[in-house]
């Protein structure tokens, strides 16, 4: 028995998002919790599966209201550290009409990226079902060699492994090494969420089936693909078979978060259905569920602190 359902390292940061204008027209900026990995584990906890954190924020303001936030999800934080050298990692948002954003960050460096091998919670990486992981812990030591190390002590304590690449440009001075970075997570994990930029990124393809078939060939440990294409909707290739599910039509504010909600449930359905015996239906039901979810998030400001309940994402379906 694991004590954990899913355990993530990475990053823990702000995310500034826009908040309309000033009465002398200046730019509102709102100060979300954020990052991939606890957005992932905030919808699991809305899900009642049991988390836990491994990361590394600030000893400033912001690290305090980041502590807050997660604890306040109920995402365990014996394996949050603080940095008393480096300040918290912000990342600006910048939403355009159609809901998609750009980044720009302040992480040279942050103390996300500070985390050290030694200082990593084994019993964390033990004691979990599914492990999961994104590129944002790669760009830098010496949080790479933390991560890579991670990744290996789950596995080899029989960890599912979960790999969203969250490929984020302006944080490489390098996206040849970007690339390799990706490969090498994409060469360890057994479920896999791309994003349709990623696959182009990582194959050249701008077709869903192509890329994966590259992917799968290439890197033939992955046993659950997942490719989310926006608004449009998303894919799953599982034993040979290619599932497409649309997406649901909303009135979308902002789509961060959106494919992290995405991958949390996609792993909410793993925690119950396994990686074995899939059927079509099955599958689709999986896609449909995590449809409704992310579709909820691009309703909404922020990530971390909505996403949605269990009974939000019934009532869309």
């Amino acid at each position: 028995m694991k004590t954990y359902d899913v355990v993530a390292l990475g990053e823990l940061l702000i995310d500034f998002t826009e908040s309309g204008l000033s009465p002398q027209g200046n730019p509102l900026l709102e100060v979300n919790p954020g990052g991939a990995p606890c957005n992932v584990l905030s919808m699991l906890q809305n899900l009642g599966h049991r988390t836990a954190f491994l990361g590394k924020v600030g000893q400033d303001t912001f690290g305090d209201l980041l502590a807050d936030a997660i604890s306040a999800c109920g995402i365990e934080t014996r394996g949050l550290l603080r940095d008393g050298d480096v300040h918290t990692t912000l990342a600006f948002v910048h939403t355009h009409p159609d809901g998609d954003r750009s980044f720009s960050f302040y992480r040279k460096p942050g103390a996300d990226v500070r985390l050290t091998a030694e200082e990593l919670d084994e019993g964390l990486l033990t004691g979990c079902r599914i492990f999961h992981f994104g590129t944002l812990s790669l760009t830098d030591e010496p949080c790479r060699t933390a991560t890579q190390i991670a990744v290996d002590t789950a596995r080899r304590a029989g960890a599912i492994l979960s790999f969203d690449p969250n490929l984020r440009e302006p944080l490489w001075a390098d996206l040849a090494e970007a690339k390799r970075q990706i490969e090498w997570g994409l060469a360890r994990c057994d479920i896999l969420k791309i994003s349709d930029n990623e696959v182009l990124f990582v194959t050249g393809e701008t077709d869903f089936e192509k890329g994966a078939a590259i992917l799968l060939d290439r890197f033939p440990n992955i046993r659950l693909l997942n490719i989310t294409a926006g608004p449009d909707g998303s894919h799953c290739f599982f034993g040979g078979r290619h599932v497409f599910v649309p997406g649901f039509k909303v009135r979308t504010i902002e789509t961060t978060g959106a494919g992290d909600t995405f991958c949390a449930c996609v792993l909410h359905d793993v925690l119950q259905n396994g990686l074995e015996n899939r059927t079509d239906d099955s599958l689709a039901a999986m896609l449909r569920f995590a449809n409704a979810a992310a579709a909820i998030v691009t309703t909404r400001k922020g990530a971390l602190r909505s996403m949605p309940a269990l009974a939000e994402i019934q009532a869309l379906l």
